[in-house]
């Protein structure tokens, strides 16, 4: 059984139940059902051309759609509610190769839909697009998994009376695959690879510059991975990273990848970050980065999202690029009940040599973290510049 082809093919099975008639919920179900069937019943390693319940898997995608819609029409007979459809579908389609029309694009527009919330439509998309299980993706969030199925029981119920025709933005199913992609590594799934494999799928089927600059900003961001932690499990800055243990790979393919969204000059906020990230992927080493070049690749992000996060970050850059002054003046005009604010203070006072304050912000800093391996960071940082204090 291939784990990997079963999940690629998940959401144009999906797709082909919805356009034959079956309501999204109910189609999700089936689909997720037939693929419970093939987990059972393929041999081990199938693939096409071997067999399984003496069916031949010549055609994956065909053997999903048949099992998937009698799924749907049991589950459509054993409703009396449903009657009036099962009329419209009592004749089953023969098995036979299924159809080329390929419906993923509208299940990610469905699946981000602005009606749910960005945690419902993640766990949405995950499942529906994705093909994760109800149980793989609460490991993945470390929640119960009838907590999860909850969530996306709400979630189908949602978009249950939404048009499958209908136009979706690609912003909103890009902030979605954003947030997945954040969440990094838990449980017994990568969702970060997993971002990245539903962006290349997504990328197959649009022609968007802003899809191409997701993906390159994910694989150079996804570059830096193995670099991001030290043996003991501590954060490592960026500046602070072995630059020989970023995958090359990824760095190369991603920045082809920017390149050629870029020649098309329609810039947005993903590639204009994928930028900033392929300039900090060319510098050999932390004190070779082109700051004044990074820093007006942030200007043209707050031209484009006028987002406080961003100017935040430009602070960062700027006190790189003119000096710590510069980024202090630059961090004075914005709200100080942002998050990483008071870190980022404690940076920029420490670079301009104000070791007692920025030790006293990076204690600060360390109690308002957002997470474990955080705010150990900011403690360090504060006990390492206490340590030098003199008595």
């Amino acid at each position: 059984m291939n784990e990997a082809l079963l999940r690629s093919l998940t959401p144009s099975v999906l797709g082909i139940l919805v356009r034959r008639g079956a309501d999204f919920a109910a189609a999700e179900d089936a689909v997720q059902e037939a693929l419970a069937e093939a987990v059972r019943v393929w041999p081990a390693g199938a693939s096409p051309g071997s067999a399984g319940e003496g069916h031949p898997v010549r055609d994956p995608k065909g053997w999903l759609v048949t099992v998937a819609w009698r799924r749907f029409l049991d589950a459509a007979r054993a409703d009396a509610a449903r009657r009036r459809r099962e009329d419209l579908f009592d004749e089953e389609p023969a098995a036979g190769p299924a159809s080329a029309v390929d419906d993923t694009l509208q299940l990610y527009f469905l699946c981000a839909h602005p009606s749910l919330t960005p945690s419902s439509a993640v766990a949405l998309t995950l499942r529906a697009v994705g093909g994760l299980t109800t149980r793989q993706i609460a490991r993945a969030y470390l929640v119960p998994e009838a907590t999860m199925a909850q969530r996306i029981s709400r979630a189908k119920r949602t978009v249950a009376g939404v048009r499958f025709d209908q136009p979706g933005d690609v912003a909103t199913v890009l902030r979605v695959l954003y947030l997945v992609f954040n969440e990094g590594y838990s449980g017994d799934i990568d969702l970060s690879a997993e971002a990245i494999r539903l962006t290349r799928q997504l990328a197959a089927g649009t022609d968007h510059p802003e899809v191409a600059g997701l993906l390159a900003l994910m694989l150079l961001h996804h570059a830096r991975r193995a670099a991001r932690t030290a043996p003991d499990g501590s954060l490592v800055p960026l500046a602070g990273q072995d630059r020989e243990r970023w995958d090359t790979g990824a760095i190369t393919e991603g920045v082809a990848v920017l390149q050629a969204a870029l020649a098309r000059d329609r810039l947005g906020e993903f590639q204009a970050q994928a930028a900033i990230a392929a300039l900090h992927a060319d510098a050999p080493t932390a004190g070779e980065t082109d700051w004044v070049q990074i820093v007006e690749w942030y200007d043209e992000l707050v031209r484009l999202t006028d987002s406080p996060v961003v100017r935040l970050n430009r602070a960062v850059a700027l006190g790189e690029a003119d000096g710590a002054r510069a980024g202090l003046s630059a961090l004075s005009a914005l709200d100080d009940s942002l998050p990483r604010h008071t870190a980022v203070a404690a940076y920029l006072h420490e670079r301009d040599g104000d070791l007692v304050t920025a030790a006293r912000l990076y204690a600060e800093a360390a109690g308002k973290a957002a997470n474990l391996a955080e705010r150990d960071h900011l403690t360090r940082q504060a006990a390492r510049l206490n340590a030098h204090r003199p008595l």
